[in-house]
């Protein structure tokens, strides 16, 4: 029995990695790997009791540094573009762009996590936040204390997102997952620019 037993911690060991990739690592994959990507994302926030606040899901499409599409289809159109420079939202239902600098707007967003091409390291202590299902997590702790989230959790799967979890200040969560990711497609450069429609409203949102 014991023989046994010792034979098949030994056949473990021989599959297990020698030892876990650090935080740093795992996102240096990342940021290395993929210059590119275009995914679907679903999206559920909670507050502080779990209880579901809204859901929403759509497309995006990323280019780095900085350069992002983000579009919301349910349950209402919303689109977010930023051209490296520059962040315009807008929403249809309102004929209204909302346009401000990118760097100051996109701190601490989803968007600018995957867009920058930076190891976040400046903004963010890095912690290992184990595995799930395949996936290397990483757990970023803002090092500012004036941000809207106190931690963010990035699911990372042999260098691809495919998930992310924003916790906030107040306790409730923000979970954005991943679905038809394509990593390093070729990608139209109109779709990283943005010209108001006729008639629309245009609000500099400041930042």
């Amino acid at each position: 029995m014991k023989l046994r037993l010792f034979a098949a911690l030994l056949g473990l060991a021989s599959i297990l990695p020698a030892h876990a990739e650090d935080p740093q690592t795992t996102l240096r994959k990342f940021v290395d790997g993929v210059q590119t990507l275009t995914a679907d994302f679903s999206q559920v926030q909670s507050d502080e009791a779990g209880k579901v606040t809204g859901t929403s899901s759509g497309k995006i499409a990323l280019s780095r540094p900085g350069k992002f599409r983000w579009t919301y289809e349910k349950p209402y159109a919303q689109l977010m573009v930023c051209d490296g420079k520059k962040i315009y939202l807008y929403d249809p239902d309102l004929a209204q762009v909302t346009v401000r600098s990118a760097e100051q707007a996109l701190s601490g967003t989803p968007a600018a996590l995957l867009s920058q091409k930076a190891l976040l390291g400046d903004a963010y202590t890095l912690q290992d936040g184990g595995s799930e299902n395949g996936a290397s997590i990483v757990r970023l702790l803002p090092k500012s204390q004036d941000g809207d989230f106190k931690s963010i959790e990035l699911w990372l799967s042999n260098g691809v997102p495919q998930r992310m979890r924003f916790h906030d200040q107040l306790g409730g969560k923000t979970d954005i997952r991943f679905t038809a990711i394509k990593t390093n497609p070729k990608i139209d450069a109109a779709q990283f620019s943005f010209t108001p429609p006729k008639g629309a409203e245009v609000v500099d949102g400041g930042g």
